[in-house]
């Protein structure tokens, strides 16, 4: 063991303090429960975000509808709104019961952000949420627009003109790039995107056909951030899209909770103690899922138990929030690689904002090896005929972690064995649309192998 010092203390200091980290650094699945976990009440009140907030987001998404509907035909089904299914996969919880040999109890759902339209991933929520709010700001700065206009009008010839001026940038280990690149070019916006090491090279080549400036660095997720930060800084012109800091990321992530409690009312699902939701999200610097957290416990109190899943690699929303050092601690601190096949995953470093947001909130942590994603991944094309990249499976093996001995212990403190019959979980895709056909089809043979 090195004796080198993390944050001036050594790691064996480390490793007494926090034993989990020894299967950690092995790159063992873990499975973390979170001892701050409070009572919604209690917490929310503390927080820099309130419900409020979410509530201001989801109207600015409803005068955005008819403009996105005119940009993308494909959001016509949901009124210019982007949103994605709530299916139930029953079939897919009675392979997981067969091949784990847990059986799950409750019903097993997955939140499609996988077919999310406009951008195939959950990113699409959060980034297009960001630019739709930054280019209605300069419309109303500039007199072009009032608030009381038809929003269609930012597509209209002279704002497009206007918005050429001005420049949008981003660091991305993919997906997020790909909302920020679509949304922001189809407003005319000047688009940059700097590409981490571990970014996809399809996902580049969509971005450049768009006309976007991919910028690709041989460092990680963190490195591509930093630099795009700083190149942004002194450009008064450009608007950075801070996926380590961004309070409007957040936000337009946490408006997914109003979709969802309406998508469970539709079915007849009610949420409550006596009928609790498990909800597993992917989790890479903690944006994402951390707004849905935030949104899910302002919908559902206490009665939502929210886990987050990482590959065993890239594990830095969990290292943070274990160790109480959020963003001060990174993978490479501790010996890890960083490198997985869950592009959109693959952080070294997670973000201070979300993780000072939800450490109270969330439920705990759960990490998955590449190889089980590959299997999550073949055996939801072979159940359910849906087709999800390697980062959209974590949430899946949620309820069967659930079930084992970390889980149950999770179940008893919190006193949920007698109401896990009438539980709902739900796993959280997040993307897959695009992928072309001969990867996926590569991908699929993986999960098989």
């Amino acid at each position: 063991m090195s004796s080198s010092y993390i944050l001036n203390k050594k790691k064996k200091q480390w490793l007494k303090e926090y034993p989990l980290l020894i299967d950690i650094m092995e790159y063992k699945p873990v499975f973390w429960i979170n001892p701050k976990l409070s009572k919604v009440d209690i917490i929310l009140p503390e927080l820099a975000v309130s419900l409020e907030d979410i509530k201001d987001a989801e109207l600015r998404l409803e005068r955005f509808a008819p403009l996105i509907c005119r940009l993308f035909p494909e959001t016509r089904t949901w009124g210019g709104i982007i949103e994605s299914e709530l299916i139930e996969i029953a079939s897919m919880k009675e392979a997981e019961t067969q091949e784990y040999r847990e059986f799950i109890e409750g019903c097993l759902m997955l939140k499609c952000d996988n077919y999310l339209p406009v951008a195939g991933s959950i990113k699409a929520r959060g980034g297009i949420y960001e630019v739709l709010k930054h280019a209605e700001a300069l419309a109303l700065k500039h007199g072009l627009l009032k608030s009381s206009d038809n929003y269609t009008r930012l597509a209209d010839s002279d704002l497009l003109e206007f918005f050429s001026k001005y420049s949008l940038s981003v660091g991305s280990t993919g997906n997020l790039g790909l909302s920020i690149g679509i949304i922001g070019t189809s407003l005319g916006f000047k688009v940059t995107v700097h590409m981490s090491s571990d970014a996809k090279e399809w996902k580049k080549h969509l971005l450049r056909n768009r006309g976007v400036n991919v910028l690709e660095y041989s460092s990680d997720y963190s490195k591509a951030v930093e630099i795009g930060r700083k190149q942004a800084e002194g450009d008064p012109l450009n608007h950075f899209i801070d996926d380590e800091n961004s309070k409007d990321l957040f936000l337009g992530y946490s408006v997914a909770a109003f979709r969802l409690k309406k998508q469970l009312k539709e079915k007849g699902i009610e949420v409550s103690s006596t009928q609790p939701l498990f909800v597993y999200i992917p989790c890479g610097v903690g944006g994402a899922p951390g707004g849905i957290c935030f949104g899910l416990k302002q919908v559902f109190g206490d009665a939502v138990h929210v886990f987050f899943a990482e590959p065993t690699h890239s594990p830095c929303m969990l290292l943070g929030l274990m160790t109480g050092e959020n963003e001060k601690v990174s993978t490479k601190d501790f010996g890890l690689d960083n490198i997985t096949d869950a592009d959109g995953l693959a952080v070294g470093r997670s973000s201070s904002f979300a993780g000072k947001t939800i450490e109270k909130l969330l439920s705990g942590i759960y990490t998955i090896s590449d190889s089980e994603l590959f299997k999550l991944l073949s055996m939801l094309k072979d159940t359910e005929n849906i087709k999800v990249e390697p980062s959209g499976t974590p949430g899946l093996l949620g309820p069967i972690v659930l079930m084992g001995a970390n889980g149950k212990r999770y179940v008893k403190s919190n006193n949920l064995a007698e109401t896990l019959g009438n539980a709902t979980h739900i796993a959280w895709a997040t993307g897959g649309l695009f992928v072309p056909d001969d990867l996926m089809k590569e991908l699929y043979c993986g999960g098989q192998a």
